[in-house]
């Protein structure tokens, strides 16, 4: 029976989520106020806008719009031309769809960014679709993106795998009914043995996979 995964961007397919997060982490000690514990979890499901509304209702005076432009101007400029893949990715998702493994991405991060970084490190084309959250209106903390997905593949939700690196979103896709490989980062380090727990597999390099 076919195969089908779904692949995280930030921190599963690119080395960026200590950047990523770092921007909002950034903002919160420049405006002195402490990191909360699990914040990088909390937003990493919540795409850009609404982590970004986490962000600035923990007590910075900022006005949503000013921020959410400074914060894409970095983003834009890093993924456009630095932010690198992890180890192992490329070579894996060759040999996956050469298996006749339909893969695709599903991530947080919106189209602005993420197409031209996956063009840039030359893995765009090797997807059968590439997509954010604004497709489905729905964040990653919900069961119906997982469940709206796999009925777009025109597959039994069984039959999917979410790879992800972050806790929230393997947690929701396994309710879902999709199956699940957590993916190791730095950042979700904190979070590694609830990862190991909760997900169907665990791993450290894409060469696992």
């Amino acid at each position: 029976m076919k195969k089908y995964y779904l692949f995280d961007f930030d921190g599963t397919l690119v080395d960026s989520m200590e950047f990523w997060a770092g921007i909002h982490i950034e903002a919160l000690r420049n405006a002195g106020i402490p990191i909360p514990d699990k914040f990088v979890e909390t937003i990493t499901p919540l795409g850009n806008y609404n982590a970004a509304k986490h962000t600035l209702s923990l007590g910075i005076d900022i006005p949503l719009e000013t921020y959410l432009e400074d914060v894409y101007e970095k983003l834009i400029k890093a993924y456009s031309t630095h932010i690198a893949l992890k180890p192992n990715v490329k070579s894996t998702l060759e040999a996956l769809k050469a298996k006749n493994i339909s893969i695709n991405v599903l991530t947080a991060s919106p189209h602005l960014y993420v197409d031209p970084c996956l063009s840039r490190t030359g893995i765009y084309q090797l997807f059968e679709n590439v997509w954010t959250i604004d497709d489905f209106g729905l964040t990653k903390d919900k069961t119906e993106i997982y469940r709206q997905a796999a009925n777009r593949l025109n597959a039994e939700i069984s039959n999917c795998t979410m790879i992800d690196d972050n806790l929230t979103a393997i947690s929701t896709a396994k309710k879902s009914g999709m199956q699940t490989i957590a993916v190791y980062d730095s950042t979700s380090k904190a979070a590694e043995e609830m990862l190991k727990k909760t997900a169907d597999r665990y791993i450290y390099d894409f060469k696992e996979l």
